[in-house]
């Protein structure tokens, strides 16, 4: 019996300690993750409709990111696009359709997975806007589940996956059903990343279409 109460024990130990540290490398990337620059993939899954089965498909390009409020997504396969927010505007540009499409950035990122990378290093900013909830280890890291506690947004749920200190995945789940999977390798922070690449400036020529 008392083996039996031990091993129980340990089990809830551990789980604890998984779940204390997703928590913990979260609140750690937050506070001491400046700047940082990786390789990513991206695997989007949409639900199976109309009698239709799921669909992948698949990027990968370049992320960098300086806190607080800036980021770059270059995609560079299979299609060349750029996602730029620069602390004011959210940029878009599509390089097929020389096509750049404007955002004011504080609409449309206080709910996004990218309020997690590009907050500011405080965890009590970033509880304001989401529920967080640690997650047993899986695939290797540490998981945080963040739900948007605005509810009429596109986010429905987000995980954020770690290895030790380093942001390695966010698992996103949107309003319709639709899967996004981003993988991060080679993460460096605090260093090499150059404030230019917060900068973006329209293609001479190109369509350039302003939301409020």
């Amino acid at each position: 019996m008392m083996k039996k109460l031990s091993a129980t024990f340990a089990l809830s130990a551990l789980a604890l300690a998984a779940h204390a540290g997703g928590m913990e490398s979260l609140e750690n990337f937050i506070r001491t993750a400046k700047t940082g620059h990786a390789e990513f993939t991206q695997v989007i899954t949409a639900p199976p409709r109309d009698g239709q089965p799921s669909r992948t498909k698949s990027s990968s390009g370049t992320f960098d990111f300086q806190r607080p409020s800036h980021f770059r997504f270059e995609y560079r396969k299979p299609f060349e696009q750029t996602i730029v927010a620069d602390g004011q505007t959210l940029w878009l540009f599509d390089k097929d359709l020389n096509q750049v499409s404007s955002r004011k950035q504080a609409k449309v990122l206080a709910s996004t997975p990218a309020a997690l990378i590009a907050a500011s290093p405080d965890l009590d900013t970033l509880k304001r806007d989401f529920d967080l909830q640690a997650l047993p280890d899986r695939d290797g890291m540490q998981w945080v589940e963040a739900t948007p506690r605005q509810k009429d947004g596109q986010l429905t749920n987000m995980k954020v996956g770690f290895r030790g200190d380093q942001l390695a995945a966010l698992d996103i789940l949107d309003s319709f059903g639709q899967r996004s999977l981003l993988t991060f390798t080679g993460m460096q922070v605090n260093g090499g990343v150059s404030a230019e690449a917060f900068h973006f400036t329209p293609p001479k020529g190109a369509d350039v279409v302003q939301s409020p």
